[in-house]
């Protein structure tokens, strides 16, 4: 991170010192088990605990300063140094927004180039971040988000883990109302926006998806005209954006959309399910193979994203292309193939769903399944207000229509799927509906057979992931095992 005394961070964040001015953390935690020596702790109230209460627990792993927004003691009534202010959130982002201007001052200074990107929609965020950066850390040195931080707390650690040696900083944007993304572009200043797709998961929490398609826009009107807005003309709510942007367009197609510079032609996926194609960029040349390791066709828009982004940004075309080629899957629970020993197949992709991606990961299993007995394992799409019980029933319809072998539904929250399913195909003990994941569990383990393949798919705050790392596991190893290793992943926080 970029060296700031405690006698700056709390003139930037317009907080109270109180703390030995020439203290210079050497990182920034949320978490008091991530502290380190030299971290700076910020001490943030959280829904389930508040982050002053381990202050204390940070000091002892290291730290040497803290972001709180009250005084905190010791045992013996002694303060611990800090900086205080009013919101500790609020702080952090006042303290990346400086720290891309130094960034960025020291850079200049030195006749080096610095390229802020930032991506969102409502889907793909995670993989065109994970792509993206894959290409860039070739040409120079590249920060990324961790998982999924893509947030209010998320996009300022991402920044801390940059330096005046940061060639590339990669930002992930997700929102839950109008305003945040907006919020997230003037801390950063991206050069690049990246604008994938207009779902309607949260759309209860934005009042519908319209009002979800300009918040995503926020991020082409943040972006001067000198950046580039990559936009996906294959969504007709994401094309819209073009008018939104002072900024010079690089629209991405794979159905032939007339004005696109990127494009995907001869597109297709193989007997895995890797997306394959010809990638044709703008600088006139003849079309680059691509042939992913990546699942599902869906991927198409997120590998033309970053290709593009990656163009914009001066990588050349061959490059870029054998990038996408090279790179496997980098980030958990999306799309995750694992082949158990005994011959059944476990996709994995329960990190997040709204009905556009669960469509997709549904067309993937019913493309991979040719010839084998499929199960869709499914649990709620969350947070799609009034549109909760239409969105659930589609699916149900629509798992029907793919010929999908075996439909088992998790939680009371996604029983519309179930029952939809039933209407539609009239089906007996092919569908099966359970109260919860254990017991999805017990029916997974007693009825898997040797060429089955599953797919478990839910919103992250369904949990339907870590069922799927348990069944994913030898049967031998036992529940409590499964659980453990589910517990201790890494799962970060997605938003929209």
């Amino acid at each position: 991170m970029i060296a700031l005394t405690a006698a700056e961070i709390a003139d930037i964040t317009h907080g109270r010192l109180a703390a030995d001015p020439g203290i210079v953390p050497a990182s920034v935690v949320t978490d008091s088990r991530e502290a380190a020596a030299g971290s700076l702790y910020v001490a943030k109230p959280g829904e389930n605990a508040d982050g002053h209460a381990y202050v204390g627990a940070a000091f002892e792993r290291g730290a040497v300063l803290a972001l709180t927004e009250r005084d905190v003691s010791d045992d013996v009534g002694r303060p611990y140094p800090a900086v205080v202010v009013d919101d500790a959130v609020i702080a952090m982002g006042a303290l990346a927004a400086e720290s891309v201007r130094r960034i960025r001052a020291a850079r200049a200074a030195q006749g080096e180039p610095f390229t802020v990107i930032g991506i969102t929609g409502s889907a793909g965020k995670t993989t065109t971040k994970d792509l993206l950066a894959g290409i860039l850390s070739r040409a120079g040195a590249t920060v990324a988000p961790q998982g999924s931080y893509n947030g209010e707390v998320g996009v300022p650690l991402t920044v801390f883990g940059a330096d005046a040696g940061t060639r590339y900083l990669v930002i992930e944007m997700g929102a839950t109302g109008i305003g945040h993304i907006k919020y997230l572009a003037e801390m950063v200043q991206p050069d690049i926006g990246v604008v994938l797709c207009v779902g309607t998961a949260h759309a209860g929490e934005f009042g519908g998806v319209e009002n979800i398609a300009k918040a995503k826009g926020e991020l082409v009107e943040a972006l001067g005209r000198d950046g580039t807005a990559v936009i996906n003309l294959d969504d007709a709510r994401v094309a819209a954006m073009v008018s939104r942007t002072q900024a010079t367009v690089l629209g991405t197609t794979a159905t032939g959309i007339p004005g696109s510079a990127v494009e995907a032609r001869n597109a297709d996926i193989d007997e895995n399910g890797h997306p394959e194609f010809e990638l044709f960029l703008p600088d006139g040349g003849a079309p680059h193979p691509v042939h992913s390791k990546l699942i599902g066709a869906h991927h198409i828009t997120n590998l033309l994203a970053a290709a593009a982004a990656a163009f914009a940004a001066g990588l050349p075309a061959a490059g870029i292309a054998e990038s996408l080629s090279e790179q496997s899957p980098a980030s958990r629970w999306r799309m995750e193939r694992t082949e158990r020993a005994d011959g059944v197949t476990i996709i994995n992709d329960a990190y997040n769903a709204n009905p556009e991606s669960m469509r997709a990961a549904l067309r993937t299993l019913a493309d991979l399944g040719q010839g084998r007995r499929t199960w869709a394992v499914l649990g709620a799409m969350l947070e799609l207000g009034e549109d909760s019980i239409r969105e659930h029933t589609a699916v149900g319809t629509q798992v029907v229509r793919l010929n999908i072998s075996r439909l088992v539904v998790v939680g009371r929250e996604a029983r519309a799927l179930y029952v939809s399913a039933i209407q539609e195909g009239s089906w007996g003990d092919e569908c099966i509906f359970t109260e919860t994941a254990d017991e999805a569990y017990e029916l997974l383990q007693a009825e898997l057979k040797p060429g089955d393949l599953v797919l478990f798919k839910s919103s992250n705050g369904v949990g339907l992931r870590h069922l799927g790392d348990r069944i994913a596991l030898p049967p031998q190893t036992g529940t409590s095992a499964n659980t453990a290793a589910a517990t201790a992943a890494n799962e970060g926080n997605e938003l929209l």
